[in-house]
């Protein structure tokens, strides 16, 4: 990590660690009951003991497997369709009265019908994560697509390249900024998906540690699964960050 980064994310880390101070100190002084709250310092203890005995590995590995299968249909369903929907009048008419109703519907209520079809295995999980992170992707390409300039295009024309080369070698480089903006958003979306569809199916993951943590009234194991989720999501941040510095390096959001 760069010194001009650590200098962007020291004030962040600075009031993360005054909130748990306030926290221990607040649980200690019993202003807070730590039946509901435990102190910081008990939670890191339980913490500790999951990350030394290995206990976090298969369930952060069946979340991120799930998560990477869904999300990766979702970025490359949402690009090709957004490029064709950006490109192809037709093909706008045809799909965005479908994609503007999918899109309004609250994913997280179309669990219950889909575990009636799909089952509670990883085809529901799959799916329902896909369909919520594709629409920020779909909708940054097209709408991506749409603002290129036209001299461009007419530029690449007039050197004789062909639809299918003016889509790969210009309007998906040009469109790449906002693109991987759409990714950033759908992979937060699919997140949050997976872990909630594990803690309704119950069939392995973070989302069914946690549901069990909190179903048996484990404060302190509930506390120390939430931190490691929050771990995981700000590791993938970090990751889509890194990656996207290196593909769209000239933009200015990849520079900042």
């Amino acid at each position: 990590m760069s010194a001009a980064r650590f200098a962007s994310l020291a004030p962040g880390l600075a009031f993360i660690a005054l909130v748990l101070a306030f926290l221990e100190v607040a649980v200690d002084r019993n202003w807070v009951k730590a039946v509901l709250i435990p102190a910081p310092s008990d939670t890191a203890v339980v913490l500790w003991n999951i990350i030394w005995s290995g206990a976090f590995a298969d369930p952060v590995g069946d979340t991120l497997g799930l998560l990477f299968a869904g999300y990766g249909i979702a970025c490359v369903l949402g690009v090709v369709l957004g490029v064709l929907m950006g490109y192809f009048r037709g093909v706008y008419n045809l799909l965005e009265p479908l994609a503007e109703v999918l899109r309004t519907i609250p994913k997280p209520v179309l669990l219950p019908p889909l575990m009636l079809f799909l089952g509670l295995g990883f085809p529901m999980k799959i799916f329902i994560v896909a369909l919520a992170g594709v629409f920020p992707v779909l909708i940054n390409t097209m709408q991506a697509v749409r603002s290129i300039d036209p001299v461009l295009i007419d530029t690449a024309r007039t050197f004789g390249r062909g639809t299918g080369a003016i889509l790969w070698r210009v309007m998906l480089p040009a469109s790449a900024p906002l693109i991987l903006a759409g990714m950033r958003v759908s992979l937060g979306f699919a997140l949050v998906l997976v872990i909630l569809s594990e803690m309704l199916a119950g069939s392995g993951g973070l989302g069914q540690l946690l549901s069990d943590m909190q179903k048996t009234f484990l404060v302190r194991e509930t506390f120390a699964w939430l931190t490691i989720i929050a771990v995981v999501g700000f590791a993938l941040t970090a990751m889509f960050d890194w990656i996207e510095r290196r593909i769209a390096f000239w933009s200015r959001s990849a520079v900042e």
